[in-house]
């Protein structure tokens, strides 16, 4: 599969339609409509559905900006958080990928 292939398998997908499953959740519980949530956001009733339903074509722009509207996008803050990170952490500071330099002969040649 290419790195341009909006086609998603596995955990990826899995992850985008719980996040849509999410928002309709949110929007339900606020008694909105699709429609009053497209509007919100400044897109068609079809993008929120396409939001809601998890698909992978969706532009995350509309996922955040429906996040916005229902008062949770300070949550989103929390996403590949480097100090969270606690693998990235761990690579930063390992000592076997760090850069060695051979020592140089000194010349005291003036």
């Amino acid at each position: 599969m290419s790195a341009t292939s909006s086609h998603l398998e596995g955990a990826p997908a899995e992850a985008i339609e719980r996040l849509g499953a999410r928002i309709r959740v949110a929007r339900l519980r606020r008694k909105l409509r699709q429609q009053d949530l497209a509007k919100k956001i400044g897109r068609t009733r079809a993008t929120v559905i396409a939001i809601e339903r998890g698909s992978p074509k969706t532009e995350i722009g509309a996922s955040v900006s429906a996040l916005w509207v229902l008062g949770l996008l300070q949550e989103l803050d929390l996403v590949a958080d480097p100090g969270l990170d606690r693998d990235g952490q761990a690579l930063s500071f390992s000592v076997s990928d760090k850069r060695v330099r051979l020592r140089q002969q000194l010349n005291n040649k003036f």
